[in-house]
């Protein structure tokens, strides 16, 4: 492009867009849902219903606890928070976290073990920043949450998948591990409980994980932004417990327990007891990466000791009373929906992962039209498994109100039903 001034000389500009940020994000789930959102009838006057994006905030079920809200407030009224916070984040934020999941763990995290993110989102940032190097690789699931794959490619850190077994309820394909994994590997991502599965790993399977990444001489950077949200047999078992094997970078936040994602409070912790991230300078690394980068606010890391230490469990039991609920109505009706099947039962998380059969269809080829069919019709508005890794597969969340799960539902089989091969 040429730039004409007022003397009549033309010259280039010398600036352009960086091409790397486009193919490196590919298709991400922001950016289907808006697409989603965009090519609704505007003539539909029914509420469209989001079954496509982890967000119950929206709904009042889900509201968070006052507890919680009254540290903000007490937090930001103090105005001793309104400073910049030191790189790691403040010093209580970052003991309250280290006990709270060490409450969980066969050993005890210190404040030091523990770095403060802005949200779930930067920690997976500074995880991926920290391991690019030229030549490594890391293996990342599939289906799986695609911002590893964005952040991953725009650091040139070689990506590979291995599949998640649906007939085994979304386990690790750990022999596919084995065979990816090369010199340059580096480490290996889980997410625990499961998104987009609704998965939920047993303590068998986890220590299966630990002792194929120690094999390996690999890493196991374990995304548990959903921990302790399931409903099933399986309890929640966080990866650090199996840290004396494997060194584990367990990746947090309160967002999803707290039904607080815009406050934008994350953690990256280092379970890790044989200190071999310190050793491999992985830790000094991870303060580099925080020094060039922002901060949570100060106010929101403050109220953290007060979140943590005083919300009571009722609360939490609410919040997985409607979430098992929503659940069990969700795997109920999609056995009603012939062109749709649910390999697995939700255990955990906000999702189930459901199989698309294209050819029960008279005219709709794949997810992707699928979904935006749908939205279209019916103003509703679910993830094409495309987004997460996995085409012909559909991602739903039931974490809205009972009422809106059923009312949508209710949409989906028509359309289901209207669509299908006479």
């Amino acid at each position: 492009m040429e730039n004409g001034n007022g003397n009549g000389v033309h010259k280039k500009w010398g600036f352009s867009a960086n091409d790397e940020i486009d193919s490196a994000s590919g298709i991400t789930i922001r950016g289907v849902l808006n697409s989603l959102m965009n090519s609704r009838n505007p003539e539909d006057e029914r509420p469209t219903i989001p079954l496509g994006h982890g967000d119950p905030s929206a709904f009042p079920c889900f509201r968070t606890t006052q507890i919680a809200e009254d540290a903000i407030v007490d937090s930001l009224r103090s105005a001793k928070f309104n400073g910049y916070s030191p790189t790691v984040g403040i010093l209580p934020a970052r003991r309250s976290i280290a006990d709270y999941l060490s409450r969980d763990l066969p050993y005890k995290l210190s404040p030091d073990d523990v770095f403060l993110t802005i949200g779930c989102t930067q920690a997976i940032e500074i995880a991926m920043m920290v391991f690019a190097r030229p030549g490594a690789n890391i293996l990342l699931p599939r289906p799986g949450f695609p911002y590893y794959e964005a952040c991953a490619g725009f650091r040139n850190l070689e990506y590979r998948h291995f599949d998640l077994l649906p007939e085994k309820g979304w386990e690790v394909d750990l022999e596919a591990v084995e065979a990816l994994a090369d010199e340059n590997t580096v480490g290996m991502v889980i997410i625990n409980p499961g998104n987009p599965c609704g998965s939920v790993y047993t303590y068998e399977h986890l220590k299966k994980i630990a002792e194929t990444a120690k094999k390996l001489g690999i890493l196991v950077i374990s995304d548990e932004v959903y921990g302790h949200l399931t409903f099933s047999s399986n309890p929640f078992v966080p990866m650090g417990v199996f840290g004396s094997i494997v060194p584990v970078l367990t990746l947090g936040s309160i967002s999803k327990r707290w039904i607080v994602p815009g406050w934008r409070l994350g953690w990256l912790a280092t379970s890790d007891p044989n200190g071999i991230l310190k050793e491999t300078k992985v830790v000094d690394s991870i303060i580099s990466c925080l020094n060039i980068s922002g901060d949570p606010a100060t106010f929101i890391q403050a109220a953290i000791p007060q979140i943590i230490e005083k919300t009571t469990d009722d609360f939490f039991s609410k919040v997985i009373t409607i979430l098992k609920k929503s659940a069990e109505i969700i795997y109920a009706q999609i056995k009603e929906i012939d062109c749709i099947t649910c390999h697995h039962k939700p255990e955990g998380s906000m999702f189930v992962m459901v199989k698309f059969n294209s050819t029960l269809m008279e005219d709709i080829k794949d997810d992707m039209e699928f979904c935006f069919k749908l939205a279209k019709e019916e103003s509703l508005i679910i993830l094409p498994g495309t987004a997460v890794g996995l085409k012909n597969w559909l991602r739903i969340t039931f974490a809205v109100e009972p009422t809106s799960l059923q009312d949508g539902l209710l949409r989906l089989k028509a359309f289901c039903q209207r669509h299908a091969k006479k």
